[in-house]
């Protein structure tokens, strides 16, 4: 029997964008797919576009959160799939045969976990590449050097989320980095690339909008470390921010 992928979408005021996230997940050729968004009331009509494709999701929960983390662990703990993928609704696959993909290889390898590439696109023009994420073979201690993969990339056995935990709450920008901290480099998951674009990603990520949130970020990202009880390297905190520098120099 093919493994049920569950895909969590949270959303928030999200009427302009969520129609590219849906249709990305529900053209996918791979047929066993569990599709869950978690909007967190929104005010504009992000929940009439769901309405529209309510026959092909198979839950919508819409009620209040305390921010994009906490609404993700409720995805996951809906979630009855073998793996789960987190897919933001400004976010979507590049074609109809991610999924399909990412099942094979993580098969192949036997992995518990599995990342890709991505493109940062345009806000408006989404064939537009801004910045091209490559992530390159993990090898143990990348992370020592700034390496992280791409998050909407990320697919995770249900049954890591099981044995290492959700998301930690006590983070806000780094939250995504620390579980994939944990996961991978602490708890050393098997863990596969897959050396393809899978997810075009508008541009404006919070931790990058200015010096000051950069600098909160970098902060977080410390203590990432520190509530796994692991100590970087000296120049870890350093690089990770310019290791995206490469991405400004890798459209396509």
């Amino acid at each position: 029997m093919l493994p049920k992928i569950s895909i969590i979408t949270v959303c928030f005021n999200s009427e302009r964008t969520i129609e590219d996230t849906i249709l990305s997940v529900i053209n996918q050729s791979y047929p066993n797919i569990e599709y869950i968004i978690v909007d967190g009331l929104s005010s504009d009509n992000t929940l009439g576009v769901v309405d529209q494709y309510k026959n092909k999701i198979s839950k919508v929960v819409s009620e209040k959160d305390k921010g994009l983390y906490d609404a993700i662990n409720k995805g996951i703990s809906l979630a009855t799939g073998d793996i789960i993928a987190n897919l933001n609704s400004d976010d979507f696959y590049i074609d109809n045969k991610v999924i399909a993909d990412v099942v094979n290889k993580m098969g192949n390898e036997n992995s518990d976990a599995l990342y890709a590439d991505l493109y940062y696109v345009d806000e408006i023009d989404t064939n537009k590449i801004v910045r091209h994420w490559k992530s390159g073979n993990y090898k143990d201690g990348h992370f020592f050097q700034g390496w992280m993969p791409p998050h909407p990339t990320f697919f995770v056995k249900k049954e890591v989320y099981n044995k290492y935990g959700l998301f930690n709450l006590s983070l806000r920008s780094a939250a995504d980095y620390e579980i994939m901290l944990r996961f991978v480099h602490k708890h050393k998951v098997k863990i596969a690339y897959l050396p393809r674009v899978i997810v075009r990603m508008r541009v404006g990520g919070v931790s990058n909008a200015s010096i000051i949130n950069r600098l909160k970020a970098n902060r977080e990202d410390k203590k990432a470390w520190e509530i796994n009880e692991l100590k970087p390297k000296p120049y870890t905190l350093i690089f990770k921010p310019l290791s995206k520098l490469g991405q400004f120099l890798k459209k396509g």
